[in-house]
């Protein structure tokens, strides 16, 4: 445990001088808070809010993993032409309008809501796998000339891990705060205008443009 500590505060340390990592880091954390939080609660909001039945969710689990094949060619395609940061900007728009979606009440609008979780679902498969990739694909063509990757690695795991766990803590918190689920969402939707405004504001290099 203590050698772990000492490799990341190793890392922490030479990150103090490398302000695009850094910054992206920033960026991911925020991002990905929304991104491990819907994956994980997307089943709570289902079943709580919009009362689907069991069969649904194995349509919806399906759409979701043959989506997340087209999803991850279309995303590494978007990055080889645009570059990485442009690409990843684009799937966090992308879940931007995923979680406005899913916070309106589509009944007022006479659409059922299962069809609409069903489209929203397609639309996560999409992001899904391409975010995660592109995430990493980022991190590495910025990380500085070493020869220990896997402590930064390491590093960029706990950024994944404690951003999960401050996602889904602050999805509860406002739940029981505000006594409603849909609120909660609108929170998720900050976590990734953040992220988002973070990773524009990157100083671009050559490898990412």
């Amino acid at each position: 445990f203590l050698n772990g500590y000492q490799e990341l505060q190793k890392v922490w340390n030479e990150l103090r001088k490398q302000s695009r990592l850094k910054m992206f880091l920033l960026s991911f954390f925020f991002y990905n808070m929304g991104t491990q939080t819907v994956m994980y609660v997307a089943t709570i909001f289902g079943e709580n809010e919009l009362k689907l039945p069991t069969e649904m969710w194995i349509v919806v689990v399906l759409i979701i993993q043959f989506v997340a094949i087209a999803g991850a060619y279309l995303f590494s395609n978007l990055s080889g032409k645009y570059g990485n940061v442009r690409a990843l900007s684009i799937a966090i728009t992308v879940w931007i309008f995923i979680c406005i979606a899913a916070y309106f009440d589509d009944k007022r609008f006479g659409i059922n809501e299962q069809t609409v979780f069903i489209i929203i679902a397609a639309f996560v498969g999409m992001v899904m796998g391409g975010i995660q990739s592109l995430s990493r694909s980022t991190y590495s063509k910025l990380l500085p000339e070493t020869t220990d990757h896997a402590s930064y690695f390491s590093f960029f795991d706990v950024c994944d891990k404690v951003g999960t766990v401050a996602g889904t803590f602050m999805y509860g918190f406002i739940i029981e705060a505000t006594g409603n689920m849909r609120n909660s969402i609108i929170g998720l939707t900050l976590f990734f205008i953040i992220g988002l405004i973070l990773l524009l504001r990157l100083p671009k290099t050559q490898k990412l443009i």
